[in-house]
């Protein structure tokens, strides 16, 4: 096979391999023995969790957050150079979405290396699949301001975009900062504009409920320390 660099997704919590990744991952995963990863304890995890029987010790692993020096990054793809794949494996979900694996396969395609992603969940996808809003317009806007005057605009700014482009929004927000993120909507945000929160998808507790604003006011779900992403539409 033609040494290539692999994109490969992980699960979102604690689901079972089985339940969202083909077994042709298992197959590749187990041909490499370099991974670019977010973090190397919980790549580890993941790994371990796809075959008990790897040897995390055979392996090599090169760190990719945003810690990492932007010179070390090119040194990274030096395996492909020499015969071996590559495999990137983020926290959770798709590498490079969301993600700072981008940078890697950026380099790359501009050097002409195989770029092949490999089936997994995505809950930018799945949450939008559920959430009865536009599927052929939609945009993902990563984190919304921390500052709450500058949240608002934004969040004004969204609901311009969802009127005059017919676009579904979606962003996430850090855990322990979610249930203050509803609030600024329900606060904030035209009552009739609709919500969608998608709360650890394709987890045992999976919650994807779709309301419009006003509706929310008494129903929000316990979000601290959960994962969620957030979808607004017309």
């Amino acid at each position: 096979m033609q040494p290539s660099l692999y994109l490969i997704p992980v699960t979102l919590g604690e689901t079972s391999i089985e339940q969202v990744l083909p077994p042709h991952n298992k197959e590749v995963i187990l041909q490499i023995k370099y991974f670019i990863v977010e973090n190397i304890r919980s790549a580890r995890r993941f790994l371990k969790k796809v075959d008990n029987n790897i040897n995390i010790d055979d392996l090599t692993f090169y760190e990719l957050n945003k810690h990492t020096k932007p010179e070390h990054i090119d040194n990274y793809l030096q395996p492909i150079t020499n015969g071996f794949h590559i495999g990137i494996i983020s926290e959770a979900g798709c590498p490079a979405v969301a993600d700072p694996g981008s940078d890697i396969v950026a380099i790359a395609q501009r050097k002409g290396y195989k770029v092949v992603p490999l089936v997994g969940p995505s809950s930018i996808l799945l949450s939008l699949m559920a959430s009865g809003f536009n599927g052929q317009g939609f945009a993902f806007q990563g984190y919304l301001p921390v500052d709450s005057a500058e949240r608002i605009k934004k969040l004004k700014q969204l609901e311009h975009f969802i009127q005059h482009d017919h676009q579904t929004q979606i962003f996430i927000e850090t855990p322990y900062r979610n249930q203050k993120l509803a609030e600024d909507i329900i606060k904030h945000c035209t009552p009739s504009t609709k919500l969608c929160i998608a709360m650890n998808i394709t987890c045992e507790n999976e919650y994807i409920k779709t309301l419009p604003v006003k509706q929310w006011a008494k129903k929000l779900p316990d979000m601290g320390k959960q994962l969620c992403i957030f979808l607004l539409y017309k």
